[in-house]
């Protein structure tokens, strides 16, 4: 008897094992873009230039938005608004405030108010 209520017990547990585990879930609802990604960055503002080859830029998701904390004394982005496709985050604005980021890879290309700031990483 104790047999057989052991194999009752795993089989109603199969089915919330499949569910817990879907392959429909999309990457993009999660936090996968949350992370440090190192690579080259750089910022331009007014007389103010930094440029390094070996940066990190930390992505913090703050409700719907996203922020950029820069190492190397460059000032963070923050607030910024994405628009999500299947595996990949691409920022919304115009085309002077570009932000690729997905899973492994970061592309910033921002330019507001006179400042720019640029980053080509990799996590």
């Amino acid at each position: 008897m104790k047999t057989q209520i052991k194999f009752l017990a795993v089989l109603l547990m199969m089915p919330l094992l499949f569910l817990a585990c879907s392959k429909d879930d999309d990457p993009a609802d999660n936090d996968l873009f949350v992370g440090t990604y190192n690579g080259t960055i750089s910022y331009n503002s007014g007389s103010t230039s930094i440029s390094t080859e070996t940066g990190k830029v930390t992505v913090v998701k703050t409700g719907n938005n996203y922020d950029f904390k820069f190492s190397d004394g460059i000032p963070d982005l923050n607030g910024v608004e994405f628009r999500k496709d299947e595996n990949e985050a691409i920022s919304i604005g115009d085309v002077n405030k570009y932000i690729k980021i997905t899973a492994g890879k970061l592309i910033i290309g921002y330019n507001a108010d006179g400042t720019t700031w640029t980053a080509d990483c990799d996590r």
